[in-house]
């Protein structure tokens, strides 16, 4: 490889590779980019939009975060992040792709077994209400609402039932347990005083007609 970029604006690029390296993706994320690349982006934008409705909160849980790739784009407009996973296989992957530029806390957690006490003024959870059975969704709200303040908001983002019958074979294996639009602000109503819900399709997130939606997110406030 050449030693010099031909435009001299150029030559960060190669100092940021001497530097750290070649970033891994993560490994749920390399998948993800060899078997469907757009769906990156639809990923990606998702935690935009946490990280905008979370800007300037001061220490934020995420509950399920799998290889945590987009993490750090929560932790650009927040104070702290601390991400958890029930699985020790990614949390080890995180560790080991972790930079000093965007560190942050993870954990392996388990939110169904209990609460995870830390300071949180906020949470969010993507892309985990639906492997969650039915049996336990109440363990999963309460034990995320016992990690917050009465003052807290939680983010949930879930696809909708109504985009299953779009998903792959190996997302419908996991998802037990979508909702439609209605249901998940039902449900969330349950453990928040307000909840609003806003509707995605590939990366733009409106408030749309739900039935349309491919993925819901639900945003709670002032717990109950």
């Amino acid at each position: 490889m050449a030693k010099k970029t031909k435009e001299p604006q150029y030559q960060a690029l190669l100092n940021v590779k001497n530097k750290i390296g070649l970033t891994s993706l993560g490994l749920m994320t390399n998948q993800v980019w060899y078997d469907d690349p757009r769906r990156l982006l639809f990923v990606l934008s998702r935690y935009k939009f946490v990280a905008k409705m979370l800007s300037g909160h001061k220490k934020v849980l995420e509950i399920g975060c799998g290889d945590a790739f987009g993490t750090r784009i929560v932790a650009q407009e927040v104070g702290r992040v601390c991400a958890i996973d029930f699985d020790p296989l990614f949390i080890q992957d995180i560790k080991a792709r972790m930079l000093d530029q965007f560190a942050f806390d993870c954990r392996e957690h388990d939110i169904l077994t209990g609460p995870l006490k830390g300071g949180f003024d906020a949470a969010y959870s993507l892309d985990v209400l639906e492997h969650i059975p039915l049996s336990q969704e109440d363990l999963y709200f309460r034990h995320i609402a016992a990690s917050l303040p009465k003052s807290g908001v939680f983010i949930v983002g879930t696809p909708s039932i109504q985009s299953q019958a779009y998903g792959s074979p190996q997302s419908k294996e996991g998802h037990v347990n979508c909702k439609d639009g209605q249901q998940l602000k039902t449900l969330m109503s349950r453990y928040f005083e307000q909840v609003f819900i806003f509707s995605m399709n590939d990366e733009v997130v409106h408030t749309g007609f739900y039935p349309m939606a491919h993925y819901l997110f639900a945003i709670g406030t002032g717990k109950k």
